[in-house]
This record gives structure tokens, sequence and C-alpha cells, in this order.
């Protein structure tokens, strides 16, 4: 039976929050969710979401059942479906809302079919409607077509591919938790160390920039890389949005999962890199070491971040930004190199396993993309 989105929601009070009424909010008690706060797969992966007041904006509170699209821009169509784990969530203006009645359909099958080639070419294609900026509306929304299986065949498909979500969701936790043991060990250890010599963070790993990847895209058959920015550091992956760059170009500008990149310019920001192999553009470093273990560098690194930003928002240009000389004058404490080794056989194991995760989290992305081809 072919159903459409709205013969099976209800789209009152659909558009969200203006962000400018947002940043004028003092008390802080519910997050607020924006296109940039979701991913390619519908979940909430930012880490930096902005909060509001809840009294304010209890009309815009998601519910259960819930689904929201983003309406414009170069993600339009992305979208997340609401789920408790994530806590209180209001909207933000350029995401439309759509209540799933679940006596029409299984709320999590829509869920995924709004995450399918098929889903999305629809919406891409009519967002891109002769206008310069792809822009869609909650009426034309409620044009999305589908195939509605029966009930018991639709909660089947959801719950299969709801396992594969909530692998990948409890093994992005056990990284945060992965992540915060390397971090107290490291300031045990190291930072509080009494017996150590000092040396600079330039002089400790290699911190290369990026290229200008304008001027190295693809030629003839080369289908090219993925260019790493800042929006996909962020967003912790490169999509269909993502440009693209030759492949031919230098190793040491290839970025590979588990790598180290710091962001330099803009947004600073420091990161394992979790999504697949691309190439890396200016404003973002891409830090190795042959002298220290990678936890090593990566810590001494984000122990910076924060000095780091603040003087990148003292500059008095558009885009605050840090030169090497500040990562010649941030001194770090090396402990001796029996200290090191010893930690080194702690550490490690707890970096590994957190790129492990991080792998078997892109299989399993892998493995989510095929079964929606196959089940819608």
């Amino acid at each position: 039976m072919k159903v459409k989105l709205k013969d099976i929601s209800i789209t009152k009070g659909s558009y969200g929050i203006n962000a400018s009424a947002v940043d004028k909010v003092s008390q802080k008690q519910v997050s607020y969710l924006r296109i940039t706060d979701i991913d390619e797969f519908g979940n909430i992966r930012s880490k930096n979401m902005k909060t509001v007041d809840s009294k304010d904006y209890e009309k815009y509170l998601l519910q259960k059942n819930d689904i929201v699209f983003a309406r414009t821009g170069n993600s339009v169509g992305k979208n997340y479906f609401y789920d408790e784990r994530d806590g209180k969530l209001v909207y933000a203006g350029f995401l439309v809302k759509f209540s799933l009645n679940e006596d029409k359909v299984y709320p999590k099958y829509f869920k995924y079919f709004a995450q399918t080639n098929k889903c999305q070419g629809w919406i891409k294609n009519m967002a891109s409607d002769g206008s310069t900026r792809p822009n869609i509306n909650a009426q034309q929304l409620g044009n999305i077509e589908l195939d509605l299986p029966v009930y018991s065949r639709q909660k089947s498909i959801a719950d299969k591919l709801s396992i594969i979500d909530d692998k990948m969701r409890l093994n992005e936790q056990i990284n945060a938790n992965l992540d915060e043991l390397m971090s107290e060990i490291f300031e045990r250890y190291v930072t509080e160390a009494n017996a150590f010599t000092t040396d600079s963070l330039s002089n400790i790993a290699d911190y290369k920039n990026g290229l200008a990847m304008q001027k190295f895209r693809p030629k003839g058959a080369d289908k090219g890389l993925p260019v790493l920015k800042i929006k996909e550091l962020n967003q912790g992956f490169t999509d269909s949005s993502s440009d693209r760059c030759s492949s031919k170009i230098s190793n040491d500008v290839i970025v590979k999962t588990g790598d180290i990149i710091f962001s330099w310019s803009g947004t600073l920001i420091v990161k394992i890199w979790a999504g697949t192999t691309c190439g890396l553009n200016q404003h973002l470093f891409k830090v190795t070491s042959d002298k220290y273990p990678k936890w090593f560098i990566y810590k001494w690194t984000e122990y910076y971040l924060r000095q780091f930003q603040s003087i990148a928002a003292g500059k008095a240009t558009t885009m605050g930004h840090i030169k090497r000389s500040d990562l010649k004058q941030a001194e770090v404490k090396i402990p001796h190199k029996s200290e090191i080794d010893r930690l080194d056989k702690i550490i490690s194991p707890i970096f590994k396993n957190y790129v492990n995760n991080i792998l078997e989290i892109n299989s399993l992305k892998e493995l989510k993309n095929e079964l929606l081809s196959k089940l819608f």
C-alpha cells in the first residue's frame, strides 16, 4: 500500500525556533537541535549543542514519534527521529517537524525509510527545483510517498535496523569513557609528573598543514578522495556534499581513520578522525610523531586546546587562528622514558580499542546502508 507522509502524520506547529531568539535566552536547561548536530544516519553526534530555557519554548519540545527534516541548504533532507535517550530537545527553525501516527505506521519504519537513498533523492530533487539554494517546505515534504507493508513487517524491518543503531551508539558511549580514562591517566601521571624534562608541542610532533584542495581536483578517470574540512571534522565524517580532491596527493596530507586532526583556524578543535580515507584541507593539521606514542601527542595537543582557543578568539580578524609560534611556546612535560614506556603499556591498548570501535562503527554504517537499499 502506498501512502504519503501527510497521511500518517500531523504537521501542526512544524517549524522550529529562530536561532536569533535562542541567543537571547539566559537560563539554559534544554538542548537546542540544529541541522549541524545531526549525522547522516539521523543520530545526534554533536557535543557542543546550544541550550535554551524550556519554559519559553515548551511548545517546541520534541515528543515521542516526532521526526524533523532539514528544509534548506546542502543538508536538505537530513533528518532526526526523536530518541528519549537524547534528553529534552527543542528544534531549530531550519528544521520541519512531523508527528507520526503510530496507529497508521510503525514510527521507526518511517524513520529508516527517511534515511534511504530513495527518500533522500526525492527530497533533494524537489528542493533543487530551479533555485540557487536548495529549499523545501512542510507541504512539499508531506508528499513524500512510500510503500507501507503490513504492520508486523514494518516492525520486523525497523527492529533489525535498530540493533545496528544501538550497537553504534554503544560503541560511541564506550569511546567517550575510554577517552575520559586516557585523560585521567594522562593528567595524573604526565601533567603532574615530578621527574621530567620540558619541550614544546612543535618539537614533540609534526603538525602538517593541509592543502588548498580546490587546486588539486580529480582529473580524468581519477574518482578522487573526499576533502576533510572543518565541517567534516565537526560532524565526524565526509558525505555526498563534501568536496573531492585528487587521490594522487602526497601521503602526508592523506587522512585515515584514527589519525589525529587539529583545526587551527576558525573553530579550533582536536579529534581522532572517525571517518574514512580523505584529503586534508588547509587550516587543518595532521598531527604525527616518530618520537612519542600517538596518545601522548594527542593528549598534549588537547591539553592546550582551551589556551589556543583563547588566543584565536583574541585575533582582530573574522577567522581567529593560532600560529606555529604558539605551538613552539606551548611547553610540555616529558617524563623519563621508562615512565612513558610504562604508561604506554597501559594507554596504547585503550587507544587501540578506541580506534577499533571507530572502525567497527564505520563497518556497521556500511552494513546499514546495504540493508536500507535492500529492505525498502
